[in-house]
């Protein structure tokens, strides 16, 4: 099971579109429950589990991108046996991917890269695909989105260190690790992808570059996110502008963006931060 993760904002979309582009993978929009502590929902009863994955995350539910319902859903839960986590987390997979008649699942949850060994823990067959991309070029692009953590290239380099370095941590980890440079994935993408595809036994397909024949239709699947109380977090329509050069082919001008985009004193702050990460990744000052 191929997980894509990453710092937000490293191509993890489009390396997501790339391969679900193929003919035998389905990968969901983010999902993001692979991350709730095991012993929780090892409390929970089938239905308790049902209503947990249904109205994640709490206070501004997301069930509607995968475009199962509900009672399709609960249904498959109630023929697991035994019942378990794992064993419903395979079902919701096995569901997305039949909706597309494919036979086997990814998932691309940027966030995942905090808890890699956690996930492969409960799912053995798990292996991560870790994206990195230039911080700099990252921070130009997070600060346009709904959901930057701030404006500032300090707060901006700070979470691209930590997510990073996170997934750096798992090197150790062997089988279960692959990293990947989004620079390359724009620049040299047939070649990348075939090491994509021979990390995760499938076969290559030369589909999968025109991915973006298809990514009009899988990102429809984005839907308006509301909060409990009704009021609107992020609109449809702001879901699908911050991915819509996904649906061009790669777009080598997104590659070192940031010499032409920022100013010498940004330059400066995000370097204060992190630049001896880029420096250890090669990246030039």
């Amino acid at each position: 099971m191929p997980i894509i993760v990453g710092a937000p904002r490293s191509g993890t979309t489009l390396l997501r579109l790339m391969l679900d582009a193929h003919t035998d993978l389905a990968i969901p929009p983010e999902t993001g429950f692979l991350a709730t502590d095991q012993t929780f929902l090892h409390r929970l009863s089938r239905q308790e589990f049902a209503d947990f994955i249904e109205q994640f995350p709490p206070g501004v539910p997301g069930w509607q991108d995968f475009c199962i319902p509900f009672p399709v859903w609960r249904e498959a839960l109630e023929a697991i046996e035994p019942f378990s986590p794992v064993n419903a987390f395979r079902t919701f997979y096995r569901l997305y991917a039949a909706r597309f008649s494919k036979m086997r699942w990814g998932d691309k949850t940027p966030s995942y890269v905090f808890c890699m060994r956690q996930i492969k823990e409960m799912l053995p067959k798990s292996r991560f695909i870790h994206l990195i991309r230039d911080g700099r070029d990252v921070a130009l692009s997070w600060r346009k989105t709904w959901f930057a953590p701030g404006q500032d290239m300090k707060t901006l380099a700070s979470h691209w260190k930590q997510s990073v370095s996170a997934g750096l941590d798992s090197r150790k980890d062997g089988s279960h690790y692959l990293e990947i440079r989004y620079e390359e994935l724009i620049q040299d993408t047939v070649s990348v992808l075939q090491r994509i595809c021979d990390y995760i036994s499938l076969d290559w397909q030369p589909a999968m570059l025109n991915y973006f024949a298809n990514s009009p239709a899988r990102l429809a699947e984005h839907a308006e996110r509301r909060r409990d109380d009704g009021t609107v977090l992020v609109s449809r329509e702001q879901r699908l502008e911050q991915q819509r050069l996904t649906t061009r082919p790669p777009i080598s001008e997104r590659v070192l963006a940031w010499r032409v985009t920022l100013t010498p004193s940004e330059r400066e702050e995000f370097a204060s931060v992190a630049g001896d990460l880029l420096d250890t990744l090669g990246y030039e000052p």
